[in-house]
């Protein structure tokens, strides 16, 4: 079937990783700036790349993001010989200083870990510090450990005892945010809330962290008050801050339908937890927001799958679940479509994403997906690899495309 392409007016940002995708282009006239995240090329640029996506995200406004590798310390030494240990993650949350949105996708046919779950949660993660901009050291031996600050005006430095270690050592850790960050993510949060209808909540462990939570709680109930509360109000939704552990139990007796906005490294585990417990990390969107609400970047939630790409470089089948990656596309695409007003491009992105679930749903599906439904001694016959996935995706996609031409 011959199709006339679609016409992209912008360029929109590649940022390939470890691992490959392929279906846009047969329908998409489309001006890409790419650049290669991929292990050997970030460390032959000493990561330079990384920031040169990033900068190019800010200027098209757009950019979509293949799974790349965060190497441990172990990959560094022994398996990937790094000259130095690559966060490309934080570095890049870093640079846009975003908030991460991620939430199901919903195929009928898929069973749910938590079935009580009957509409989606959608996590907003911080993408800035804590953890992932954090220095720590591991200690030998006794001596007095202490945080230090040094104010920039002539005001006296703060110094604060943290522990005194008197045997033979241990490790420690010093973290930051800031309440810009704090603030944009705040605002972030309740707009894409207000945007679905949703209420809203934030998690935090502020009855031990006072002061570094506390000031999470603080600043998004401040944003509330002053831009927020009369919109929700009206909307018939609500804010409120909870426990982090006490969200986690609400969560699991929640029937969904509403924002979850977390610290960074919560995010990362809270949407990991929703995204199997809707029946696989495979079926999870994930964008993040930059705070000019204009810039975003799309990726695959659940990050690489190392073994499959292993067996893929050797030559071997594979059946790794695309639909994630697919997303991703079909998310930056839908954005890139809304900054341009660009009817044709939005409806091929719902297109798209209609006709992955289709797919799933009238049984063809990989692996990981027939394993929920047919349990762990599924068939071959069952179950379609990496390529027979795609080219059924495109052919659904294909047909509805069709049919509306005839139309």
């Amino acid at each position: 079937m011959a199709f006339e392409k679609i016409k992209v007016e912008n360029p929109i940002v590649e940022m390939d990783g470890d691992e490959m995708t392929r279906l846009i282009l047969p329908f998409l006239e489309l001006d890409i700036k790419y650049f290669d995240l991929g292990l050997p090329h970030r460390d032959a640029t000493n990561d330079k790349v990384t920031v040169e996506s990033a900068e190019a995200t800010l200027k098209y406004n757009v950019a979509i993001k293949c799974a790349t590798i965060t190497p441990g310390m172990h990959f560094r030494v022994v398996i990937l010989n790094l000259h130095r240990l690559h966060i490309v993650t934080g570095n890049r949350f870093t640079f846009a200083a975003g908030t991460v949105f991620r939430e199901p996708i919903i195929c009928k046919n898929v069973p749910r870990l938590v079935p009580g779950w009957t509409k989606p949660i959608c996590i907003g993660r911080h993408a800035f510090g804590d953890q992932y901009r954090a220095t720590d050291l591991v200690i030998q031996g006794p001596g007095n450990l202490k945080m230090v600050f040094v104010p920039a005006t002539a005001d006296e430095s703060i110094e604060l005892e943290v522990y005194n270690f008197t045997g033979s050592g241990g490790v420690a850790l010093s973290m930051y945010n800031t309440d810009e960050s704090i603030r944009a993510f705040a605002e972030a949060s309740m707009n894409t809330a207000y945007q679905k209808r949703w209420p809203l909540y934030l998690s935090t462990k502020n009855t031990i962290l006072k002061k570094y939570d506390g000031r999470f709680k603080d600043i998004f109930q401040e944003v509330y008050e002053r831009g927020w509360r009369s919109k929700f109000e009206a909307a018939g939704i609500w804010y409120e801050h909870r426990l982090i552990d006490d969200m986690v139990a609400y969560a699991l007796k929640s029937e969904g339908g509403y924002v979850w906005a977390c610290k960074n490294y919560d995010g990362d585990v809270q949407s990991d937890f929703v995204a199997q417990g809707f029946g696989s990390l495979g079926l999870m969107t994930s964008v993040l927001v930059c705070p000019d609400g204009k810039t975003i970047e799309a990726e695959a939630a659940h990050g690489t799958v190392t073994r499959h790409y292993r067996v893929h470089k050797k030559g071997g089948e594979t059946s790794t679940n695309s639909i994630a990656s697919i997303f991703a596309w079909s998310r930056g695409l839908a954005h890139r479509a809304k900054l341009d007003n660009n009817t044709q491009l939005l409806e091929f992105t719902n297109k798209l994403e209609v006709a992955c679930i289709a797919t799933v749903e009238s049984g063809k599906m990989t692996k990981d997906l027939a394993i929920l439904l047919h349990g762990p001694k599924v068939t071959r016959a069952q179950y379609l690899n990496t390529v027979e996935f795609i080219d059924a995706v495109a052919e659904e996609l294909k047909g509805r495309l069709w049919k509306k031409a005839k139309l």
